[in-house]
């Protein structure tokens, strides 16, 4: 079927993949690997987007001396299954977490098992949410070093889970390792950054992966007086939420300038990007109201969304010498590249036994994906080319028939990107060649990646 991305095309990517790792800088190390990850980010919350309100130098910085992709998804717009695919290279039905819930399987392979298999440290320091068990939780999963949470979030001080009550009774959730620790009172994101600064310093002689989920700036929304102060002129809500984000932006900060101080930046490919977009969620906004911190203009939807705000995310590359300065990338990337394009940067073969979904994005044929497609909440979506097709997508903008399929002709909701963006404008009965075709595309695949 035109538009499936077949074995032969996924295996013809692994050897471009091969191919652009040996034409890279070779030097007397390896590469380093920081990947960091916002929580609930709007997706277009960064200076480097054009937020003019909000201020991210650090990240900014990134951004301008690296590559930014501006049609780069998430592979759900959802916290667990979008980190799901974001480590295992696979869609969220195909890896098992095709929804907040179900853990990541022990058979899964995650980016930090591929390249600890390629004598890397690897450490992360934040949101997990894939699994508490000593057989789902992060040192099961290849990571030598774990500092952070289990759960979907925390309170920022208490780092307390409370948000299952009356179901569940709220519990403490930090970790070092497996672990319980308790730092009461002390900011989670700081303390996320301080424990990625200390890997970065612990294991500077030797190559390591740093993965680096920051919880901000999902709810709920705490910020330090400090950050706060930042934004005199916010309205609350808002300046709550920049607040958050400045906090995260100190972080990438402190990582960069260690990397600096132990003249590890050159050799160092850093990521950054969300999970998901911004949420309308009332329990992250004022007066039990939904949230309106959040911006996803133009795109239309929000976290949960199979329209574009749900899953459209910020992404930025850097790494001097390899990937291009100021260059601004318009192919349509995935969170499914990134395991690809970690192992081809560290020369970790990548596993044979499973089915990945995604392609090293730093490639020098590097095409993007030709289809890609989104399964969640009941809804269904493709992106193919200019064109994308959702069908019973929900917007989740806060009120009750946001939460609800779109009805009638809406049902099958086709758009073309270039044009319209904001898939404002219905065009299914204008093309019905191509609603007719994607539908197809995107229920073929339905069955397919729920069988292999």
């Amino acid at each position: 079927m035109a538009g499936m991305i077949s074995r032969r095309e996924l295996l013809a990517g692994t050897a471009v993949a091969a191919a652009s790792a040996q034409s890279r800088p070779s030097g007397s190390r390896k590469p380093n690997v920081i990947l960091i990850l916002a929580d609930d980010l709007g997706c277009h919350d960064l200076g480097c987007l054009g937020a003019s309100d909000l201020k991210t130098p650090n990240i900014d910085a990134l951004a301008a001396a690296g590559t930014r992709f501006t049609n780069w998804y998430a592979a759900a717009p959802v916290c667990a299954p979008s980190r799901a695919s974001l480590l295992s290279g696979r869609y969220p039905i195909r890896c098992g977490v095709p929804d907040n819930g179900p853990p990541l399987a022990a058979s899964e392979q995650t980016i930090a098992a591929v390249v600890k298999g390629a004598g890397y440290a690897t450490g992360i320091f934040g949101k997990w949410h894939l699994g508490a068990t000593p057989e789902t939780d992060p040192n099961a999963h290849g990571f030598d070093r774990f500092f952070g949470f289990h759960s979907g979030c925390i309170d920022f001080f208490s780092h307390r889970f409370y948000w299952g009550e009356p179901r569940l009774a709220n519990y403490h959730d930090l970790w070092r390792d497996r672990t319980e620790v308790f730092e009461n009172g002390q900011y989670t994101t700081e303390m996320f950054a301080r424990e990625a600064v200390q890997f970065i310093r612990d294991h500077h002689a030797n190559p390591f992966f740093c993965y680096l989920p920051f919880n901000g700036v999902h709810y709920p929304m705490h910020a330090p007086r400090k950050y706060v102060e930042r934004f005199p002129n916010l309205e609350p809500e808002r300046r709550t939420y920049a607040a958050m984000l400045s906090a995260v932006d100190d972080g990438v900060g402190q990582v960069v300038q260690t990397l600096r101080d132990l003249r590890l930046f050159d050799n160092t490919l850093i990521v950054f990007t969300g999970d998901n977009g911004a949420t309308r969620e009332a329990r992250a906004g004022l007066n039990n109201k939904p949230a309106t911190a959040g911006n996803n203009a133009p795109f239309r939807g929000n976290k949960f969304s199979a329209f574009d705000g749900g899953m459209h995310v910020p992404m930025v590359m850097h790494w001097p010498g390899v990937v291009p300065r100021g260059k601004i990338a318009s192919e349509v990337g995935s969170h499914l590249d990134l395991l690809p394009t970690i192992a081809a940067a560290t020369g970790a073969p990548l596993p044979k036994d499973r089915t990945l979904d995604g392609f090293d994005a730093l490639a020098p044929g590097y095409r993007g994906h030709e289809a890609i497609f989104w399964h969640q909440g009941g809804q269904l979506a493709v992106r193919r080319g200019t064109w994308k097709l959702v069908k019973d997508g929900k917007t989740y903008d806060g009120t009750p028939e946001g939460n609800k399929p779109l009805t009638g002709d809406d049902a099958i909701f086709l758009s073309n990107l270039a044009e319209d963006p904001g898939e404002s404008v219905n065009l299914r009965h204008r093309h019905p060649e191509v609603a007719d075709e994607l539908l197809t595309m995107a229920e073929k695949w339905l069955v397919d990646v729920k069988t292999r």
